[in-house]
């Protein structure tokens, strides 16, 4: 396919409105945008609960018309992660340090934050950056490619700097996620 952006951007447009089913979904997508959209201010309770529940109708159907597209979705997600969990890439350990250090400093700049939060990230996320610290050095100093699989996965010592990070990340995701599953419940029923 050797079209350009615009050439790509073109083609969609004259798909969406070349039919009157693909007209109807542009139109239907545009009004559930501008509910949202105009909900913001009014925070009316029951445009939302339509909202949300016209969105999981529709993943819903999705899901019953389409359950081979699904499971085959499904199955190749599981193999993804079961294959970085078994062969982590250091690619993805990369760009995952990089989410890290946004996290670190919207935790630094972001006042509404607790103190224990705070703290308990700046544990997490230094833990991490001293992990992949020690990862690019040591494999620096063994004169090991970062591109080289074969010589990355052959180390003990690299593979376990990632998968610890991994895991500690997984440990900081859980943890995160009960924290604020307590602060919900504490604010709703406190």
């Amino acid at each position: 396919m050797n079209l350009s952006l615009f050439e790509k951007i073109g083609l969609i447009f004259k798909y969406i409105f070349s039919s009157f089913l693909s007209i109807e979904m542009f139109i239907f997508c545009l009004l559930l945008f501008l509910g949202l959209v105009f909900n913001i201010k009014r925070k009316n309770k029951i445009i939302t609960f339509v909202i949300i529940g016209i969105y999981l109708s529709i993943l819903i159907g999705l899901v019953i018309s389409c359950y081979d597209y699904v499971k085959l979705c499904v199955d190749q997600m599981m193999q993804f992660i079961m294959n970085y969990i078994y062969f982590p890439s250091t690619i993805v350990y990369f760009f995952i340090m990089l989410i890290v250090l946004g996290l670190l400093f919207y935790t630094i700049f972001n006042k509404s934050i607790s103190r224990f939060k705070k703290i308990v990230n700046y544990i997490f996320f230094g833990v991490f950056h001293c992990l992949f610290m020690n990862f690019i050095i040591f494999t620096t100093c063994l004169g090991i490619d970062f591109a080289d699989k074969v010589l990355l996965y052959k180390n003990d010592t690299i593979l376990a700097f990632v998968q610890i990070s991994n895991l500690l990340l997984l440990i900081w995701v859980i943890f995160t996620c009960f924290y604020h599953l307590f602060l919900y419940y504490k604010k709703t029923y406190d």
